[in-house]
């Protein structure tokens, strides 16, 4: 029979623990590095994400910017375009008869010429002529018309049409000498200035 060997425990005991430490350290290296890594890894990210944040941060506030200015504008479009359909509205109201006032004052300038031709041949003629033209004139007025003082007033362009300039003693330079047709206005807008001579 051949000898078993034994192989005292003290050895054993020598041997795990010459090769335990080496191991650990291993391990040790091992968990350093990763932590190294890891490190690197998280102070890397940021450093490199930052400026794409801001980047995107600045793009963000430049669509606001524009954003918020194509709605300025059109908030300042539609109040503008609000305040005109307004104005139109109550402009239709406010010169809704404007077309047959226009018509009627025809009609009176042939009243002031029937009343300067009739009343030489009859006196009575001319009175009722009067009395009807007044009427009418006061229909008109309620309906916000006006005749254009003219006569003896500084020429005005805005409300009156100089068809002619004479030598006259009687008035002023530039002074409205005669009037050759009425003018009128409706409210604050002309609906046919006065047709006028004007002295020199």
């Amino acid at each position: 029979m051949s000898e078993e060997k034994t192989i005292p425990i003290e050895e054993v005991e020598e041997t795990v623990t010459e090769e335990t430490p080496a191991e650990e350290k291993e391990t040790e290296d091992k968990a350093e590095c990763a932590e190294c890594t890891e490190e690197n890894t998280t102070s890397e990210e940021p450093k490199e994400e930052a400026p794409q944040q801001d980047a995107k941060l600045e793009e963000a506030e430049k669509k606001y910017q524009e954003l918020n200015s194509k709605y300025m504008r059109l908030a300042a479009d539609f109040q503008n375009q609000k305040k005109r359909y307004e104005k139109e509205k109550a402009d239709i109201y406010m010169y809704a008869g404007e077309d047959i006032i226009k018509q009627i004052l025809d009609v009176m300038d042939n009243f002031d010429r029937a009343i300067d031709m009739g009343g030489d041949t009859d006196p009575k003629f001319k009175e009722g002529m009067e009395l009807i033209f007044k009427q009418l004139m006061a229909v008109l007025e309620k309906a916000g018309v006006k005749e254009i003082e003219a006569l003896g007033e500084e020429f005005d362009p805005n409300f009156h049409n100089a068809v002619m300039m004479e030598d006259t003693d009687e008035y002023e330079s530039n002074k409205v000498s005669g009037v050759i047709q009425k003018g009128y206005m409706m409210k604050s807008k002309v609906l046919r200035p006065s047709m006028v001579k004007v002295a020199k």
